[in-house]
């Protein structure tokens, strides 16, 4: 099996791993380093628990290759925590019960994060259209979208933590 060298930098740390061409992000991720918050659920790009944020964009690891984030910035929801402290975003999940068994959770917020990070005020339709490829098999999305609006900083009591 071909491996080559990988040099790219998770959660704001630089890597540099021997991976196999065909090793997926979600594997190298989960697998080769332990970050087990982007969930393993379709493997096909279909349902979103896999969402990590590449370069700032949201990415789907489970049909992404690993080789293809060379020299990339790779984000992950264990990146968003800062000092034992949740995100606004997660914070806002937290209050506005945004997250029912789990699952999807973590993918759905790194689509949020991303939303956010270009778009400070997203209109309800704008949260939608950024989440409509991830989804939820226990909620009817309207405690999500409440939780992306609250976590907006027009929306967010206080600003930015």
């Amino acid at each position: 099996m071909a491996k080559r060298l990988l040099r790219l930098n998770v959660n704001g740390r630089p890597r540099e791993d021997a991976v196999a061409d065909h090793t997926l992000l979600i594997d190298y991720l989960r697998e080769d380093l332990g970050l087990t918050g982007a969930k393993r659920g379709c493997d096909g790009g279909e349902c979103g628990a896999c969402t990590v944020l590449v370069d700032g964009e949201p990415r789907l690891a489970c049909i992404t290759l690993a080789v293809r984030c060379e020299g990339a910035e790779v984000e992950t929801i264990e990146a968003l925590a800062a000092n034992g402290r949740m995100s606004r975003l997660q914070q806002a999940f937290h209050e506005k019960l945004g997250t029912q068994c789990g699952f999807c959770t973590p993918g759905m917020i790194m689509a949020a994060e991303a939303l956010l990070r270009r778009n400070p005020d997203p209109s309800e339709a704008q949260i939608r259209d950024a989440l409509s490829g991830n989804l939820c098999r226990c909620t009817g999305y309207v405690k999500i979208i409440e939780a992306v609006q609250s976590a907006a900083p027009a929306g967010a009591v206080g600003g930015a933590e």
